[in-house]
């Protein structure tokens, strides 16, 4: 039996994520705050968020199997946020060229008494990079609402020396190999039971 499954999310990454795996689903806002608690980690963040959100949405929808994730990226353990603008765009490259990134990506399933929750690193190791690289990159892509400053999906990818972890999926915001076996567990998984 086939269950209404939410993407408590309206992010365009996340959504063309989960439509590789051509299931159905929609998407529903989760309305959370996504400040970050005094000290905490990255990593315990995107796990914390991505609970957040999902227990927002299967509040409103208990029949439902509802996925939330969050992510957030650390360069030398500074928390990498959207830049907004080109400016900050530009510094925030500059600060990160030839470091290794690391994504904290939380990712949480409920469905009725049942909540699956993780949290996935990927390592994304930066190559050095010149000011007309940089500006070149910015001007073609323009990732001002991308943490970290890039799309790794787009031209982005051109910005790497190496990339390290389980999914690559998880880079772009959603672990979609992990996903997979919570969907498996749950008896909805894309290739049915």
């Amino acid at each position: 039996m086939s269950v209404n499954i939410i993407l408590a999310s309206t992010s365009p990454y996340r959504r063309a994520l989960l439509q590789q795996l051509k299931l159905p689903f929609e998407c529903q806002n989760p309305f959370t705050d996504e400040a970050l608690l005094e000290n905490e980690t990255a990593a315990n963040a995107a796990y914390r968020l991505a609970g957040l959100k999902a227990q927002a949405v299967a509040s409103k929808n208990p029949d439902s199997i509802v996925i939330g994730s969050d992510q957030l990226a650390t360069c030398e353990d500074s928390i990498l946020g959207k830049p907004g603008s080109h400016e900050q765009a530009i510094q925030q490259l500059q600060s990160m060229a030839g470091k290794t990134i690391t994504f904290h990506t939380g990712l949480c399933v409920i469905f009725g008494n049942q909540r699956h929750q993780l949290v996935e690193a990927y390592q994304v190791q930066m190559r050095p990079l010149t000011s007309k690289q940089i500006e070149n990159y910015l001007l073609t892509e323009q990732p001002y609402n991308c943490a970290g400053s890039f799309k790794s999906e787009g031209l982005g990818i051109t910005l790497f020396n190496g990339m390290q972890g389980k999914d690559p999926n998880t880079l772009i915001g959603l672990p979609l190999i992990s996903l997979t076996s919570i969907l498996n567990d749950l008896g909805q998984g894309p290739l049915g039971g």
